[in-house]
């Protein structure tokens, strides 16, 4: 039979009470008496229960995570600042990819709430009405990172797409480009379809750039979407002499597909991404793109959580609107600029 806490005690010569402090790592516990709990936990093997220390405490340190695909660039890099700033506070993950996947959000919902995790963050927006009326009814804060579903109460860390998707049209007709090719993204989702579409479409009409609808193509954010869409762009007649795409990956997919058709990026071509992931420094050319701020978004997203967690009311007064910013690389130049 595996050794229990009263064991330790009983070793010890202590109290139960003062072998839960010690495991908790409460200062006021004299170090004589430490050091004979220690040892008695070393020779007895014992390992502490974490779900019967947490009900105790009434705090597990385990925060939930939902993640619509972690073969993205874009979501595996804003997990990995999730997870740092969460240890650095003492937090553990639940992380569940649920790879756009309804059902299978609401089943890990449920094992969130099973396992009593502290808070939640969710990085998907395509909400059916059984997961909003379960997520209203939770007593657990939760957070929306990189993404704003409507008609939530929710806190959410993000930036303005459609500020952001303005600004890269904007950067490509200021190189000279009219014929500018649109890859967008699922148009279910209004953070990174819709205002990012509606950004494309509003830049062009500000410039009194007519719109051509079969410039417009639409993906699923990964690369081989990116890779098919491009070339269906090309066929098109005249073909666009530049792309934004609403993702790297997708950017990066459009870049291959334009090499395959035997054109140059940028010299015949141009192209433009979206997030700023890591991606863009390591395709040639370097890809530039419209940069979310995505480790700032991540360490945002966790220290609201926290600050929520703790019961901080201005931690969930409104949401938290970061900075994107144009980052020039080699993949866009000017409209009939020759190489020297």
């Amino acid at each position: 039979m595996a050794p229990k806490i009263k064991d330790v005690a009983k070793i010890a010569g202590v109290s139960v009470t003062t072998v839960s402090r010690v495991l908790n790592g409460e200062k006021y516990v004299k170090d004589d008496l430490k050091a004979r709990v220690k040892q008695a936990i070393a020779e007895l093997g014992y390992t502490p229960s974490h779900i019967a220390r947490s009900l105790v405490r009434k705090k597990t340190n385990l925060i939930g995570v939902i993640v619509p695909d972690l073969t993205s660039s874009f979501y595996s890099t804003i997990l990995s600042s999730i997870e740092e700033t969460a240890s650095l506070s003492g937090y553990n993950l639940l992380v569940c990819n649920i790879i756009e996947d309804i059902e299978k959000e609401y089943k890990y919902l449920n094992v969130f709430n099973e396992m009593r995790v502290d808070g939640i963050i969710i990085m998907h927006e395509k909400l059916n009405e059984e997961i909003r009326d379960f997520l209203n009814k939770l007593d657990i804060p939760i957070i929306f990172s990189s993404v704003k579903p409507m008609d939530q109460k929710f806190v959410s860390v993000i930036i303005d797409d459609y500020a952001a998707a303005y600004d890269a049209t904007t950067y490509l007709i200021e190189l000279g480009h009219t014929r500018i090719g649109f890859i967008g993204g699922d148009m279910r989702d209004v953070t990174s379809g819709q205002n990012r579409y509606i950004g494309y479409r509003d830049a062009l009409t500000k410039a009194n750039i007519n719109i051509v609808e079969a410039y417009i193509k639409f993906g699923d954010y990964k690369i081989q979407s990116g890779y098919q869409l491009a070339k269906e762009l090309l066929a098109s007649e005249p073909c666009p002499t530049a792309i934004f795409a609403v993702s790297d990956d997708m950017a990066v997919g459009a870049m291959n597909g334009i090499h395959d058709l035997g054109f140059n990026v940028p010299d015949d071509i141009s192209v433009i991404g979206f997030d700023g992931s890591q991606l863009t420094e390591l395709v040639r050319p370097q890809l530039s793109s419209m940069e979310q701020p995505i480790q700032d978004m991540g360490k945002v997203t966790v220290e609201s959580l926290l600050d929520m967690i703790a019961g901080d009311a201005q931690a969930a007064a409104g949401d938290l609107i970061l900075k994107h910013k144009l980052v020039e690389r080699k993949s866009c130049k000017t409209y009939g600029a020759k190489e020297e």
